[in-house]
Formats: C-alpha cells, sequence, structure tokens
C-alpha cells in the first residue's frame, strides 16, 4: 500500500481531498491531506510574515513528526512550488511527487511569476491578502470551472480562504536533489498535446517536463479535479502509487 500527501491550491484546504482521499483510504492506502499554514482551519495563523519557507516546512513537518517514507507527494495548482521545495528538502523521503494541474516551479523563480503578479497585485487587500477571485476573473486567467456544478461552486465559495501573499512572493531556492526522481504530471485544463508542444517549443515553465522522469498524464476537466471528478483523480493517483 502506498503513502500519499495531498496538498491543495490557492485558497483551498485539506476539506478539498476529501472525495479523493475516501476512495484512496477504501482501498488501503494511507492518506494525509494537509491544509497548509494561513489557510482553511489554519486561517487564523494568516500573517503578512507568512512565506513559502512556512509552507514548505509545513510539509516537510509533516513527514518528519509522521515519520513518512517513499511517499507519494501531490501537488495541486499554487502549491507546486512549496511541493517542489519539500521535495527538494526531503528527498529521502519521497518516492514520486506528482503535480496536479501544477508544475515545478525553477529555483530562483517566485510563484506569482507564474501565477500573474500584476493581477495579485491588483487585487490585493491590506497588502497581504489575495482573495479568491470571482469565476469570470479565474476563467479569464485560464484556471477552467469546466465540470463544477452549483454544489462545487457553493463549496469552494463558501471556504476558501485569502491566500497570504508571502507565500507566492518568496523565490523558490532549490538544491537540485529531486531532480531525477520520478515525476507525474496529470493535466488537466490543457490538451497533452498542447503540454508536449510547449515542451518541444521550450517554453521555460514546460521545458522541465521533457527529462525521463517525467510521466504525463491527462485528466480532462477544469482546474479543481479533486471537486470535478474526485473518482477519476483517486483512480489516477492509485495507478501511480
Amino acid at each position: 500500500m502506498t503513502t500519499y500527501v495531498l496538498v491543495p491550491g490557492f485558497w483551498l484546504g485539506a476539506w478539498a481531498w476529501q472525495e479523493v482521499a475516501a476512495p484512496l483510504r477504501a482501498a488501503g492506502h494511507t492518506v494525509f491531506p494537509l491544509s497548509l499554514t494561513g489557510l482553511a482551519e489554519r486561517s487564523h495563523l494568516a500573517s503578512p510574515d507568512l512565506d513559502l519557507d512556512t509552507h514548505i516546512s509545513d510539509i516537510t513537518n509533516l513527514l518528519a513528526f509522521e515519520d513518512l517514507h517513499d511517499v507519494v507527494l501531490v501537488g495541486h495548482s499554487g502549491s507546486g512550488a512549496a511541493v517542489t521545495g519539500a521535495a527538494d528538502r526531503a528527498a529521502d523521503r519521497i518516492g514520486h511527487v506528482v503535480y496536479v494541474d501544477s508544475g515545478p516551479v525553477p529555483s530562483g523563480v517566485a510563484p506569482i511569476d507564474l501565477t500573474g503578479r500584476e493581477a495579485v497585485e491588483a487585487n490585493a487587500v491590506d497588502g497581504w491578502r489575495y482573495p479568491f477571485p470571482a469565476w469570470e476573473a479565474l476563467a479569464e486567467s485560464g484556471a477552467s470551472p469546466e465540470g463544477l456544478g452549483p454544489r462545487e461552486r457553493e463549496l469552494m465559495s463558501a471556504r476558501a480562504t485569502d491566500q497570504p501573499i508571502g507565500t507566492i512572493t518568496q523565490p523558490l531556492i532549490l538544491t537540485g536533489a529531486f531532480d531525477k526522481s520520478p515525476k507525474t504530471l496529470i493535466s488537466c485544463s490543457f490538451p497533452l498535446d498542447e503540454v508536449n508542444a510547449m515542451i518541444a517549443a521550450g517554453h521555460p515553465f514546460f521545458a522541465a517536463l521533457s527529462g525521463p522522469e517525467w510521466e504525463l498524464l491527462s485528466l480532462p476537466t477544469g482546474h479543481w479535479p479533486m471537486l470535478s471528478r474526485p473518482a477519476d483523480l483517486a483512480t489516477l493517483l492509485a495507478s501511480i502509487g
């Protein structure tokens, strides 16, 4: 059986993984959905001082205190930087990293530079909080809501918490410890032929996916497959484990 650590993207918490974790556990796997500091049930810890290192430590501390090894570490969307940093710092505990509609952030790059600095700064509250945008704004940014019905949209709108901006403005610094270890992309918003075209073109955000350590999988849906196609996402993760 496999141990999974599930890390949600911006604005979300462990709650978003409930319908993915349940079938994995029913199949006998060990699953740790994680809420990062300042988000969801840990939103009371939000502050201007939170940064990317805090979220990386959230993950590495879970690995250490639960004494987890050979972990399948799963990062969705904006958690790609924290997951990459944790895999780099705790490479001896990681068996595989899975990016769900996400990807690795290169060393020296801040997540905000991939997200879109202008949109974040224009919508910041109090200079350090990035609220959950309107659905129309998300769709315009490329975060497709496809597959989300009224229930899922209401759930996200009700439970989404402000993203502390410090967690996405700090550049990620890597040692290279996890460069050659197994990785998988589960592409949801982008067809794989588009992903492969950007890899072939040497796009700076996709070039890293050309290595032999990468497996590219497709789960056609919107940007939040843990809510739009949770059972299918669980099946894909189980096949990776």
